[in-house]
């Protein structure tokens, strides 16, 4: 299986951490179907150029999170997510993703008025790209800038 993961070799973020919260975002989106058979470690850490350690400490968390579930010699699969967990894994990911953002905007010594101004034009466009995507038939808009 192909897991759309994309690599900032540029990012401060840690690798892990990359790879965590994509794959974290694909399962609780359901782009990636509950009971679907994740490559094994050993693969997944080939397709990416990174350690297998790397992979095993995503998979790890991820499990521990009860998104993946492992079966000792079938393989890791993705775990049924239930709508409420899904909601809460949603708000959370935003949620530490504007915090950041702000934070960002303190130590820059941005206003508040500043941001908000900001995160509302940052909104209005990217909703506008996505609607033009969608007229276009693409509905994979992981090519589209983020937040």
């Amino acid at each position: 299986m192909n897991i759309p993961v994309q690599i900032d070799e540029n990012s401060a973020e840690p690798l892990y951490a990359q790879i965590e919260k994509q794959l974290r975002s694909l399962i609780v989106t359901r782009q990636i179907a509950a009971g679907t058979l994740l490559p094994s470690i050993r693969e997944f850490a080939g397709t990416l150029r990174c350690s297998v350690i790397t992979i095993r400490r995503v998979y790890q968390d991820l499990e521990n999170e009860g998104l993946l579930r492992t079966r000792q010699g079938t393989g890791t699969f993705v775990a049924l997510v239930e709508d409420d967990k899904r909601s809460g894994y949603r708000l959370k990911a935003v949620t530490e993703a504007l915090e950041t953002a702000v934070d960002t905007g303190i130590a820059v010594q941005m206003t508040e008025q500043e941001l908000l101004e900001l995160f509302a034009d940052m909104v209005k466009r990217k909703y506008e790209s996505k609607r033009r995507s969608d007229a276009r038939g693409n509905t994979n808009h992981r090519d589209e800038p983020s937040l």
